[in-house]
């Protein structure tokens, strides 16, 4: 892997046959590699050095995708994003000299769909552009990816990208649609965090908290209750499983131990049974609460099948 951007070669593909992206980063050094990368693989790209700028083109001409710098003059990253996100949904990979964990966590809640922390390969990241824009929906989907998925009240559209529980539309963000309408194909089968960054970011490698993440927000999204999904259950030491009504008492023992690791989430934030609405808002917890969140939902946490199997033999 390349750990420092360099100048691509001349001779670029014809511009915008791709799609078009708005590139925003304050430094001209990292802005024209991207850039120069994006054009040789066939993107019409425009870019942007500030917040203010991004947002003025974003509204003037919006993009298929966003590559957004979080270190920004005047308006970081993350405002940017939420900014760009209440004009309509768009695709957004966050770049970052910071490889702070807190910083990753909080650009995936604030709805970002990748993270590339600097110094990144520029080849790399135009493969994550081209994912990201292919999960987006650029090509007409298959047959059986087409129809429409329902159970438990939710109701997906993979044409349309439509999604509503209840008869309420739900606002779910590119990758939370995606992971939801795999589940809903394969219900009361367990994926792991590995396989799941697979099927539905289509990456064979990356930071698995990515999925965890989203498997969170996607509950708060959901469930009736996230602190206690019946929906979206944790299968301890596999990954997850989506549970629809009348698939039996298959996921009954995976219940107690979601009672017994959301428990253990509120004790270690301090809070009183608030920290399931908190994720229910898609409100960014504090970093060290984020932390603990995370480490109680993680299918690998330490510890937690052994509190399992002790909550069902209770």
């Amino acid at each position: 892997m390349e750990n420092s951007p360099s100048a691509p070669p001349h001779a670029p593909a014809p511009e915008g046959r791709r799609g078009r992206v708005l590139v925003v980063d304050d430094d001209p050094t990292v802005a024209e590699v991207v850039v120069g990368y994006l054009h040789r693989a066939g993107y019409a790209v425009e870019r942007a050095g500030d917040g203010p700028a991004a947002l003025e083109r974003f509204a003037a001409a919006r993009p298929d995708l966003v590559v957004l710098d979080l270190m920004l003059p005047a308006m970081d990253g993350f405002e940017v994003c939420r900014r760009m996100r209440a004009q309509g949904p768009v695709p957004v990979i966050m770049l970052t000299a910071r490889g702070d964990e807190e910083d990753r966590i909080l650009g995936l809640e604030t709805g970002a769909d990748d993270y590339v922390t600097k110094p990144f390969s520029p080849r790399e990241l135009v493969l994550r552009v081209e994912s990201v824009l292919r999960r987006a929906g650029a090509g007409t989907p298959a047959a059986e990816e087409a129809r429409p998925l329902s159970g438990a009240g939710l109701c997906l559209d993979p044409v349309a990208r439509s999604a509503s529980r209840d008869g309420a539309g739900l606002a779910l963000t590119l990758r939370e649609f995606d992971l939801l309408a795999f589940l809903l194909r394969h219900p009361g089968r367990a994926f792991g965090r590995e396989e799941l960054m697979r099927e539905v970011w289509g990456w064979d490698f990356g930071d698995l908290s990515t999925v965890t993440v989203h498997i969170r927000r996607l509950r708060g999204k959901v469930e009736q209750d996230p602190a206690r999904p019946r929906l979206i259950r944790t299968v301890w030491g596999v990954g997850y499983r989506l549970d629809l009504p009348g698939d039996g008492e298959a996921g009954e023992a995976g219940e107690a131990g979601e009672t017994v690791g959301a428990t253990g989430a509120t004790g270690a934030t301090g809070a009183t049974g608030a920290t399931g609405a908190t994720g229910a808002t898609g409100a960014p917890e504090s970093p060290e609460a984020t932390r603990a969140i995370e480490a109680s939902e993680s299918p690998e946490a330490p510890g937690t099948t052994d509190r399992t199997a002790g909550a069902a033999r209770a």
